[in-house]
């Protein structure tokens, strides 16, 4: 079945409140179950210097999403979409500060 003009339309509007609905809270639980180890790793510690760093390449939510994305292949895709957006409203909240919403 193909879908039509006012269906697609429908979901596109969607979209904003989809991006909007996701969960710092289970955000925070993915990043201590899926990233920290490998952070700990990297810059030692607890991990979240990695957020911190002064040479941080992230400086956009954009970019934000974009590692996120790229974290999540390196653990072989293990995060769906909507794990990678709580994800991202975690670190936002706890580190970023973007105005924008990631």
């Amino acid at each position: 079945m193909k879908p039509t003009l006012d269906v697609i339309a429908l979901l596109l509007l969607a979209l904003p409140v989809a991006a909007s609905a996701a969960d710092a809270k289970a955000g925070q639980a993915l990043v201590d179950q899926q990233c920290t180890a490998c952070h700990v790793r990297q810059v030692g510690g607890d991990g979240s210097g990695i957020y911190t760093r002064k040479d941080s390449i992230i400086h956009s939510p954009a970019e934000l999403h974009q590692r996120i994305g790229m974290c999540s292949e390196q653990i072989n895709g293990a995060l769906t979409p909507a794990q990678e957006a709580d994800i991202a409203a975690y670190l936002n909240q706890r580190f970023y500060k973007f105005k924008q919403a990631p």
